[in-house]
């Protein structure tokens, strides 16, 4: 019952906010660490060789399976950022986006308004994409990190599914990203998009978008993330209970499911899909993580 697990989720919490715990825990990785560190100088050249005996296979053609990458981030900084300058040079004048006002914007006047410089001049300084150090514990800086040049309007237009030009260069470098996994052969991954549950076309949208751009690949598989942000959504009208938002996340499918026919789109794109996770930052409580009490039920929660 849910009542067993708030209470469960309650001392887990309770556990991670707990100082004595955060510095048994932070010991106990040192400790851990020097243990291996230790082992590595005592085993490593005898391991080594024991490898070399092993004909055919080392580190680069074992498959490996990359996971908990979001889609957004699933190319490094320098093929971001090549990429970026290639559309610059070739299409700095296409429109890619409307301003506020409804201004027709493209990517000359972007660069030119917001960034303050070309795309040539940029380095990966710049792009400013890198989760450094300075992200620990910081989810606000974290979100940041997937603003190119710091700006949503480039996030918008680079990294985005469902924008002024329906995705289109986001499917382009994905393209890009899945050539090289298939180049590598050894490489697959594991890559997670948003359904965040505002409206029930999203899954379209996104299943169109994956089918129509022909972003299949056999190396890649698809992690649908699910942010907890019912609050927000409330706030801004876009729903009213939280059983709205629970159907505009899982009614596409189950109807997908059960009459694929009607909804191809949804129903192909599912068979790249591996699992389900609901994301939000961890570190923050709610009176259900501390307080336990009764939960209303979905109709309930407005």
């Amino acid at each position: 019952p849910v009542e067993d697990y708030l209470a469960d989720l309650k001392e887990i919490m309770q556990a991670v906010q707990n100082p004595v715990c955060k510095t048994f825990a932070w010991r106990r990785l040192r400790y851990l660490e020097s243990q291996f560190n230790m082992h590595l100088m005592f085993n490593s050249q005898a391991e080594q060789q024991e490898s070399k005996e092993t004909h055919h296979r080392d580190f680069y053609n074992v498959r490996k399976v990359d996971t908990h990458i979001h889609h957004s981030a699933c190319m490094h900084q320098k093929h971001l950022l090549r990429f970026i300058r290639k559309k610059y040079r070739c299409e700095a004048d296409t429109v890619v986006a409307k301003s506020p006002g409804g201004k027709d914007l493209t990517l000359r006047d972007i660069f030119a308004e917001e960034v303050g410089f070309s795309a040539y001049e940029a380095s990966t300084d710049h792009l400013a994409v890198q989760a450094m150090g300075s992200c620990f514990q910081r989810f606000d800086l974290f979100n940041n990190k997937y603003n190119p040049f710091e700006k949503k309007t480039l996030r918008d237009v680079f990294l985005k599914t469902d924008n002024f030009i329906d995705g289109r260069y986001l499917a382009e470098i994905t393209r890009e990203v899945m050539d090289d996994l298939l180049d590598h052969k050894y490489q697959m991954v594991e890559w997670r998009v948003s359904i965040y549950g505002r409206n029930r076309n999203e899954w379209l949208k996104l299943a169109q978008w994956i089918n129509k751009n022909n972003l299949n690949c056999k190396n890649v598989r698809w992690m649908i993330q699910v942010p907890r942000l019912f609050g927000l959504y409330k706030k801004m009208g876009v729903v009213n209970t939280f059983a709205d938002m629970l159907r505009n996340i899982f009614q596409p499918v189950f109807e997908a499911v059960v009459n694929p026919e009607a909804n191809r789109d949804v129903f192909m794109a599912l068979h790249q899909v591996t699992g389900w996770d609901s994301v939000d930052d961890e570190s923050v409580m709610s009176k259900f993580t501390t307080e336990g009490g009764e939960l209303p039920d979905p109709e309930d929660w407005t």
